[in-house]
C-alpha cells in the first residue's frame, strides 16, 4: 500500500502539527514534550473545571486530539501508531490539566491503555490530584469475550462528560455520567478490508469476496468473515444484532462512523440503510456519517447507539469547539416537494404521425443495438459508458413514443429535448437536449427542418464547445446535418461516415473526455460519440 510520509518514525509529530498548525488561533497547543510525549491541550484551560483526558494510539484521526476543545476534551495523549501512551505520558498531561476540581480519564477497553492510564491515576493521586476514571467496553462483537473492546461508541462518552464538565459539575458528578453513559452504548463493525499501517508491508487478509463481521479498530479479527453481500443485507445484520443488546423501550442517538476508506457516496448508503433497518423506529438522534474514529484507511465503518434520557441528549446537542464533531440531528423522514411541470409541455396532446414515428423508432432500436460496442470504444478514450448513456437515451424516448405529439414536429423535438435533459446524463444527453431543443424552437419559428437541425447544432456548438475537428460527435453531426441541407438523406450518411471515420486519425481532442487521453490511446480509434452519429444516419437511409 501507498501513504503520504516522511519517516515513519515522524508520521504521528508531524499529524499532530498539522492539526495544531490548521486549528483556529488560540485554541490549541501541545506541551514540548515532543516526541517522546505527545499531548494535545486545549490553549485556553484555565484548571477552573473538571479535566476530561483521553486517548490512544495513534491512527484513529480525528479521536482523540481532533476532539480537543471547549465543551469536549481537554487534553488529548497520544501514542505511536495503534500504541498506548506511556505512563509518563499519562501522568504529563494529567498535570498540565488538572486543577483543584480533579480530573476524569476515559479510557477505551484495551489492555494497554486500561494499564498505562490506571498506574497513571495511581501515580497522580499519589501526588494530591483528584483522579477518576471511566472505561468504555461497547464493542458487542465477541459476546463471550470478558472484555468487550472500547470502539467509537466511546466518543458518546467524550461529548457527554465534556458537556457536564463545560458546565461546571463536580468531578463525581462528571465521571458518574460518563461511566452510566459508557455502560448504555453499544458499537458494531464491518469492513470490507484491514487497514495497512504506513512504512510496514501490507498483507490482506479477506478475499475478494469476503467482509468482516465485527473486526477492533487496529484492524483485529472479528466475529466472522462473511460474503459480501447488497449493503441493505450487511446493515440489517449489523442492526439486528445490536437491537439484541437494546433496552426494552427508549430512544436512542446513532452515531455512523466511517473507519477511513468509505467514500461519502458509499456512507450515504449505509446511513439510508441502517435509518431504514429494524432499529430505525429506535433512533431520534444521529451523528454522522462522518469519519470519527477512523482504523487508518479500513474500508468499513461501525455503529455505535447510546440510550437517550433528556440529560443526555442536551450534551449531545451542545454546541462545541472542535471541528471534526459532527452536530448530532434529529431522525425524520424525507421532505418531498412537488417539482414545477415543464412549462408548455403538458399542453400538447399526443398525436401521430408514421413517418415521424418511424424514424424515432428506426434511431432509437439502433442506438440501443449498438451499446456494446460503442462502450468497447469509449473505453478507450471515456470511461467506457457511451453506449449505455445513448442507450438509456434511446430507451426512454421509445417508451414515450405513444404520449408523444409526433404531428407536431416542432412540439415533438421539444419533447425529446426535454427527455434526454432529464433519463440520458452525461455531457451527452445534455448537449443532445440542447440540440433538440433549440432544432424544435427554429421549426416553430418556421424553419425547414435541415435548417432547424443545423440551428440546433449551432447551440449545441455554442454551449459545448466542440466544432469539426475536435474529435466528437461533431464531426460526424455536422458534414451530415449540411449534406442534409443540400441534398439527400443518402449523402447525409455518407457524410457522416466519413466524418466518424475521420475521427480515427484524430490524435489530440479537444473537447470531451477523450482530451485528457494520449495519442497512442486514441491513434486509430474513431470517437464513439461521432461512431454513434455515423450509424444513425445510415440506419435512416437504409429505411427510407
Amino acid at each position: 500500500m501507498k501513504h503520504f510520509l516522511n519517516r515513519r518514525e515522524d508520521i504521528v509529530t508531524e499529524a499532530l502539527d498539522g492539526l495544531l498548525m490548521t486549528a483556529p488561533e488560540g485554541e490549541l497547543a501541545r506541551l514540548d514534550t515532543y516526541p517522546d510525549i505527545k499531548i494535545i491541550l486545549r490553549a485556553d484551560w484555565k484548571k477552573d473545571r473538571v479535566a476530561v483526558v483521553s486517548g490512544g494510539g495513534a491512527g484513529h484521526e480525528p479521536s482523540h486530539a481532533g476532539f480537543v476543545g471547549r465543551g469536549m476534551l481537554t487534553a488529548a495523549v497520544s501514542g505511536e501508531i495503534f500504541a498506548s501512551p506511556s505512563v509518563d505520558a499519562v501522568l504529563t498531561a494529567i498535570r498540565a490539566v488538572t486543577g483543584e476540581a480533579g480530573c476524569l480519564l476515559i479510557v477505551k477497553n484495551y489492555t494497554g491503555d486500561r494499564l498505562n492510564f490506571g498506574l497513571a491515576a495511581e501515580r497522580a493521586r499519589a501526588e494530591g490530584f483528584k483522579v477518576e476514571m471511566a472505561i468504555v467496553a461497547d464493542d458487542i462483537a465477541l459476546p463471550d469475550l470478558a472484555q468487550p473492546r472500547g470502539v467509537a461508541g466511546t466518543l458518546f462518552v467524550h461529548k457527554i462528560a465534556g458537556h457536564l464538565a463545560e458546565t461546571g459539575e463536580s468531578l463525581e458528578a462528571v465521571a458518574a455520567g460518563a461511566r452510566a453513559a459508557a455502560g448504555d452504548t453499544v458499537s458494531l463493525g464491518m469492513s470490507l478490508s484491514s487497514c495497512s499501517i504506513p512504512g510496514q508491508a501490507h498483507e490482506e487478509r479477506l478475499g475478494p469476496g469476503e467482509g468482516e463481521l465485527g473486526l477492533g479498530i487496529h484492524g483485529e479479527p472479528g466475529v466472522e468473515r462473511i460474503a459480501v453481500e447488497a449493503a441493505g443485507t450487511l446493515v440489517a445484520t449489523m442492526a439486528d444484532r445490536l437491537a439484541a443488546h437494546l433496552a426494552a423501550d427508549g430512544s436512542y442517538a446513532l452515531l455512523i462512523n466511517n473507519l477511513g476508506a468509505v467514500p461519502p457516496l458509499e456512507m450515504g448508503v449505509v446511513a439510508n440503510a441502517v435509518l431504514s433497518s429494524s432499529i430505525a423506529a429506535r433512533v431520534r438522534l444521529v451523528i454522522g456519517p462522518a469519519p470519527l474514529m477512523t482504523a487508518l484507511n479500513m474500508n468499513g465503518f461501525s455503529l455505535s447507539l447510546i440510550k437517550l434520557d433528556p440529560a443526555r441528549e442536551l450534551a449531545l446537542r451542545s454546541a462545541v469547539s472542535p471541528r471534526a464533531w459532527v452536530a448530532p440531528v434529529g431522525r425524520k423522514p424525507i421532505a418531498i416537494l412537488a417539482a414545477p411541470a415543464s412549462i408548455g409541455m403538458q399542453e400538447i396532446a399526443a398525436s401521430a404521425d408514421a413517418g415521424v414515428e418511424k424514424i424515432i423508432r428506426t434511431v432509437c432500436e439502433k442506438l440501443v443495438s449498438l451499446e456494446a460496442e460503442l462502450n468497447r470504444l469509449d473505453a478507450r478514450a471515456g470511461d467506457g459508458d457511451t453506449g449505455s448513456t445513448a442507450a438509456a437515451g434511446a430507451r426512454s424516448i421509445e417508451s414515450r413514443i405513444a404520449d408523444m405529439p409526433l404531428a407536431d414536429l416542432a412540439a415533438t423535438f421539444g419533447r425529446i429535448g426535454a427527455t434526454l435533459g432529464t433519463s440520458m446524463g452525461g455531457s451527452s444527453g445534455v448537449l443532445l437536449s440542447i440540440f433538440f431543443t433549440a432544432a424544435g424552437q427554429a421549426v416553430s419559428g418556421g424553419k425547414p427542418v435541415a435548417d432547424a437541425l443545423l440551428a440546433g447544432l449551432e447551440r449545441m456548438s455554442f454551449y459545448g464547445g466542440a466544432g469539426p475537428g475536435d474529435r466528437t460527435m461533431v464531426d460526424a453531426l455536422d458534414p451530415a446535418l449540411r449534406a442534409l441541407a443540400i441534398g439527400s438523406l443518402a449523402e447525409a450518411a455518407r457524410s457522416a461516415r466519413a466524418g466518424a471515420d475521420a475521427t480515427k486519425t484524430m490524435t489530440k481532442a479537444k473537447a470531451g473526455r477523450a482530451a485528457y487521453v494520449g495519442e497512442r490511446d486514441l491513434d486509430g480509434v474513431p470517437d464513439p460519440g461521432a461512431e454513434a452519429v455515423a450509424a444513425v444516419f445510415e440506419a435512416l437511409a437504409a429505411v427510407r
